[in-house]
């Protein structure tokens, strides 16, 4: 099963850091974001990868050229010869696609049609991390038997919950999730079905797609009350980067 994965957006609201490179390849804890939502789907044995690519996609392609001579300990001979010792060796495959600088979400996933039509594919951005169990995803979708399923999430609260007891605070909880209300939190599962709701380059995935198979009973909600964390700040990118310094990584998904 492939997994695809938005990674062709220009980061706007990041530009310190998206200025030369795009939003997925900023950096957490000496790897790009991407590698993270990556890791969440190879725990689950998903490990073919389908990268669309944008915003300098050049960056997202030199990456993984030479994903492996970075990862490992190397002897280059006098000749030029390069040995890569044994080591780290993800098992992927990872199919690089331009997908355009300016196309939508929606006109992303179009483009990618040819690489899609064989049967259930998995969706996501290149800048959420969530602790989500793919498998249990998927088999949530096939329970369903609709053409989409979104990962519903509550989103975080950006301040502290104070609960009251009179004058006096009963309870405080820093930036707690908020109590209600679900948001699209990205990882879903689609059929091959879904790229007949998606118009061309201009179509946004998250409105008319979205709107439409919901409207015609198509879209499932998949509710994760774990941890999800989306990167669209520079406030976002320290939390991310302060909880991998700590050695928290709530992201990381056992197996």
């Amino acid at each position: 099963m492939r997994t695809v994965i938005l990674a062709g957006g220009l980061g706007t609201r990041l530009a310190e850091e998206t200025d030369v490179k795009p939003k997925p390849m900023v950096d957490i804890g000496g790897y790009p974001i991407l590698w993270h939502v990556m890791q969440i789907y190879a725990a689950a044995g998903f490990r073919e990868f389908v990268v669309a690519l944008g915003y300098r996609g050049d960056v997202v392609k030199d990456y993984f050229l030479n994903y492996r001579l970075l990862r490992n300990d190397l002897t280059i001979g006098s000749d030029g010869t390069v040995e890569v010792h044994d080591g780290i060796d993800d098992d992927w495959q990872v199919h690089l696609i331009d997908t355009g600088r300016s196309t939508q979400t929606g006109g992303r996933v179009k483009r990618l049609a040819a690489y899609l039509q064989d049967g259930t594919f998995m969706l996501t951005y290149g800048d959420g991390l969530a602790d989500i169990r793919c498998a249990d995803l998927l088999e949530f979708h096939r329970r369903q038997g609709k053409l989409a399923t979104v990962t519903a999430v509550r989103p975080p609260a950006r301040f502290g919950g104070i609960s009251f007891d009179g004058a006096l605070v009963s309870e405080f909880t820093e930036k707690p999730q908020i109590g209600e209300g679900w948001i699209n939190g990205g990882f879903f599962v689609l059929e091959p079905g879904v790229l007949d709701y998606i118009d061309g380059d201009e179509t946004i995935w998250e409105r008319d797609p979205l709107e439409r198979l919901a409207a015609d009973g198509q879209l499932a909600a998949y509710r994760h009350e774990g941890f999800w964390q989306p990167m669209d700040t520079l406030r976002d990118l320290l939390l991310l980067r302060s909880l991998h310094d700590a050695g928290d990584v709530p992201w990381q998904v056992r197996t």
